[in-house]
């Protein structure tokens, strides 16, 4: 059995909120910098080398890459040899982000969805926890901002719509949100499961890095055939017309109900927000 401390997981989540709104990763970095050369409309281009500048500038000022320093969500991943002492595991994540957000001067977004008052520290956390085999802990900090978050989508289809019907869905959300989700985007989606299930397969697969594709072939060829029809659609940068609509689309995918066929689409916006923590 492993022991590990939830002050040193607190420590660790309070850097890496901080870390992950003024470091854009290597990965969409990578991503933006191809988007930029293959884009033909010139405004398109230019979007893209401003985005590209806006994160170097976030990196190296340490300020936030976008005002919307988002909803924290946290995926863990908790291996079963671990022994959390000293406290409380979600109150420590929970603490994490608050001093994380508070410390890095981040703007606090979460407020009561009625009174709309906010609640001053940006928590509380979205937190999804899996119990994994192994002696580690690993963490991933994401903050989601609303713009890309609101022009999600879940939809129940029936089983007939098959391949076509969910590609048909998929590529309506994105021309549907237009420059809403501050295009270009990287497209989660989760297909099967139920309900809520394939929803939080849309939001895991955001975790892959940007255009990693998927180790099932037949799944890479579909991330690939989305992509393409995203792209082909014209909303381009920004929503200012162009050949880069997305820089990725994810795929996760799981069985389903013989009567049903769950999709959600998670879009992320350039502000590819994620940090990974392994204790």
């Amino acid at each position: 059995m492993r022991r590990i401390m939830v002050d040193r997981v607190r420590e660790a989540v309070r850097e890496a909120a901080a870390r992950a709104n003024f470091e854009l990763g290597a990965d969409t970095v990578k991503a933006l910098e191809a988007a930029r050369e293959r884009e033909e409309s010139a405004v398109g281009k230019e979007i893209l080398e401003r985005l590209l500048e806006n994160a170097e500038i976030a990196r190296t000022e340490r300020i936030p890459m976008c005002q919307d320093t988002g909803l924290a969500v946290l995926f863990v991943e908790l291996g079963q040899e671990v022994l959390l002492e000293g406290g409380e595991f979600n109150a420590a994540l929970e603490e994490g982000i608050r001093l994380g957000y508070e410390e890095a001067y981040l703007r606090k977004s979460v407020c009561h969805p009625f009174t709309r008052a906010n609640t001053g520290d940006n928590t509380p956390v979205i937190i999804h926890t899996e119990i994994v085999p192994g002696d580690r802990l690993k963490i991933w900090v994401v903050p989601k901002g609303g713009g890309s978050e609101n022009m999600s989508r879940l939809f129940m289809l029936p089983p007939s719509a098959g391949w076509q019907g969910i590609k048909k869905r998929i590529v309506e959300t994105v021309v549907e949100a237009g420059p809403n989700p501050c295009p270009p985007t990287i497209l989660g989606i989760g297909i099967g499961g139920n309900f809520e299930g394939c929803a939080l397969l849309a939001k895991k697969a955001l975790l892959r890095p940007a255009g990693m594709p998927h180790p099932d072939p037949d799944i890479a060829r579909k991330e690939q055939e989305i992509l393409e029809e995203v792209n082909a659609s014209g909303v381009g940068p920004q929503g200012l017309g162009g050949r880069v609509t997305s820089l990725a689309a994810h795929i996760l995918m799981m069985p389903c109900h013989i009567a049903s066929l769950p999709v959600a689409i998670n879009l992320q916006c350039h502000a590819n927000r994620h940090v990974e923590i392994e204790l």
